[in-house]
């Protein structure tokens, strides 16, 4: 096994509550408050919590919950609209202040990145990072230190909210080993439970399995990487080649359930249309066109197929989308409808 150089370091650098703080930034009488984004900001509306701040949290409210929901258990917070030209501003501020440090910048989305670096300080060069974001735009950031992209990662959540926190593989098990597995980058919850039926419930226990009876259980490839997830094994290249997206997608969720076929067909279509024109846009063709499906109440699936030779031709985006719509056992009230396009690689 190579050794890793000890001056070599990964930090990953996520912003604290982000449109949520935008919003506060913006608008200082809010600090303290419980502040939930999301939608046009109406909880009698049909829309999801984008951001909630820390004091929203105390209430239970996450990212994904229905405004109505979070209205319920926070009946005094305040609602705020998305506002996506805002947060891009502000994240552009903030990548450029990173650039400013000697680290390879790797941008993640909005709010989060890697940086690659070379140093015998990463916690310095971690507080470097907070500081010239926070003299940028006066947002707070938390940062991981690891010794690759997972540990960093994982790391993050242990800082949060505004402070450093360092995973290695020296001290990655006595950390992450009675951990439910879930707490793994790359670990969701149904995967947790599908891990729990295997006996499995801790990070140190799927460390501990045996790669022939994952990949019997979970598949070739995904069960030996779990296990790999759990060994906090992973990559420790950071580019800063600009992102190039693997696909495009649109979605809207509807102020009163649709049920019947043909007004599912006719919002498909104009989905379908709309992603179409940002393929074009791109440049590159799709692949394959997904559907997204939420039926009420909160029960979503995903069904899609293949198109082969690949096109950027708005009617075989939309009769892929259809296609893929004929998958679904309809019958149920639907609330949410998206059709997303996988894109070929770039050349």
């Amino acid at each position: 096994m190579a050794t890793v150089p000890e001056d070599e370091w990964v930090l990953h650098v996520d912003l604290d509550e982000f449109l949520a703080a935008v919003e506060i930034a913006r608008r200082p009488e809010l600090r303290g408050r419980p502040v939930v984004v999301g939608g046009a900001g109406d909880p009698a509306r049909r829309a999801v919590v984008a951001t909630a701040s820390y004091e929203a949290r105390e209430y239970g409210i996450h990212s994904g919950m229905p405004l109505r929901t979070a209205a319920r258990r926070c009946p005094d917070a305040v609602f705020l609209p998305s506002d996506p030209p805002a947060y891009n501003a502000v994240s552009e501020q903030v990548m450029a202040a990173l650039r400013t440090l000697p680290v390879v910048v790797e941008v993640l989305g909005w709010d989060e990145a890697f940086l690659g670096a070379r140093t015998h300080d990463p916690e310095a060069l971690a507080a470097d990072a907070q500081r010239v974001v926070e003299e940028a735009t006066g947002l707070s950031c938390s940062v991981g230190v690891g010794d690759n992209r997972l540990r960093a990662k994982v790391a993050t959540g242990f800082a949060k909210p505004g402070g450093i926190y360092r995973l290695t593989r020296h001290n990655w098990m006595a950390v992450m080993g009675e951990r439910p597995t879930d707490a793994l980058w790359g670990i969701g919850a149904k995967t947790a439970q599908k891990l729990a039926g295997a006996g499995i419930d801790t990070v140190a226990e799927l460390a501990a399995a045996d790669p022939a009876g994952l990949a019997q259980r979970f598949g070739p490839t995904m069960g030996p990487w779990y296990k790999v997830l759990a060994l906090g094994a992973g990559d420790r290249t950071v580019t800063d080649e600009p992102y190039v997206p693997r696909s495009r997608s649109r979605e809207t969720t509807f102020q009163h359930d649709l049920t019947a076929r043909a007004d599912l067909d006719e919002q498909v279509v104009r989905l379908a249309r709309r992603v179409a024109q940002d393929i074009r846009a791109e440049g590159r063709p799709a692949a394959r066109v997904a559907v997204k499906v939420r039926f009420a109440p909160f029960f979503t699936h995903t069904r899609s197929v293949a198109v082969d030779p690949p096109t950027s031709d708005p009617g075989e985006i939309e009769r892929a989308a259809l296609a893929a719509l004929d998958r679904f056992e309809h019958g149920r009230p639907v609330r949410l409808l998206g059709v997303r396009a996988e894109l070929t690689p770039p050349e």
